[in-house]
């Protein structure tokens, strides 16, 4: 529990030793919260708890030790509140209070057990349920979601029928086929203000990104403009993989005898 800017909030964490980690970053205008596919798995599973909240001023929070630099740049990243709109007010003095209150400490007040049986039961009837989603949604024809930087925290704010759809679609990232990366909107279409990208080899990226990123900056002679040592850094990033990688016919743990 903490107040901030006046109210009381409860404010809910990951528990100590989960293994999934996440990164943002803003892009083409677009807040990206970033992942791997399992870690897309349990950022639905609080997405869809989330939409059944009944407390008011509860929220949750993806912070340290959770937070990765960017698998791009290596860049440090914002910290991510999902928020049920409906129940929980997060302006931006609230939101600067809680910035400052983080990373949550070591001792929480309790522990929380998250049910979401039901997001699997909305999986394996994938048709069914999205039809009754979009007659939620003729119902209620509230499309208020926000994605957006509001205190130094990337804000994820959405009814309770379109926290769980972008739970159904997030727990789907992987699932079309072998490629990289995959992707959903947090909003109407190409335009949305969020998105979720998973990376197959997205702990790979991320290592590689803060290494490329240590060996620019320490040759950088500050000339270049902001822009410019970034894609220097994507470049270095690449190279950084391709000088790390297993040497062909050897796997991951193989060793060279």
């Amino acid at each position: 529990m903490l107040r901030l800017d006046g109210r009381p909030y409860t404010v809910l964490g990951l528990r100590p030793g989960t293994a999934a980690r996440f990164a943002t970053n803003h892009f083409h205008r677009t807040w990206h919260i970033l992942s791997d596919p399992p870690g897309a798995q349990l950022l639905a599973r609080l997405l869809w708890g989330l939409s059944y909240e009944r407390h008011p001023g509860t929220l949750v929070v993806i912070d340290r030790p959770f937070l990765d630099p960017t698998p791009f740049e290596g860049e440090p990243s914002d910290p991510v509140v999902l928020v049920p709109r409906d129940l929980t007010p997060l302006g931006e003095g609230a939101a600067r209070a809680l910035r400052r209150a983080l990373p949550l400490g070591p001792a929480p007040d309790g522990t929380v057990r998250w049910r979401t049986t039901g997001l699997d039961r909305a999986l394996a009837e994938a048709e069914g349920w999205g039809r009754r989603v979009r007659q939620e949604q003729r119902r209620g024809g509230d499309f208020r979601s926000l994605v957006t930087r509001r205190g130094g925290l990337v804000t994820v704010s959405a009814a309770p029928w379109q926290l769980r759809e972008w739970a159904v679609d997030t727990a789907r990232l992987g699932e079309r086929g072998p490629d990289e990366m995959d992707y959903t909107y947090l909003g109407e279409g190409c335009f949305a203000p969020g998105e979720v990208q998973t990376f197959r080899r997205y702990r790979a990226m991320v290592s590689s990104a803060v290494v490329a990123r240590r060996e620019v900056l320490a040759a950088d002679s500050g000339r270049d403009l902001p822009q410019s040592v970034r894609e220097r850094i994507w470049r270095r990033s690449a190279e950084v993989r391709r000088r790390t990688a297993p040497a062909p016919g050897l796997g991951a743990g193989a060793a060279a005898g």
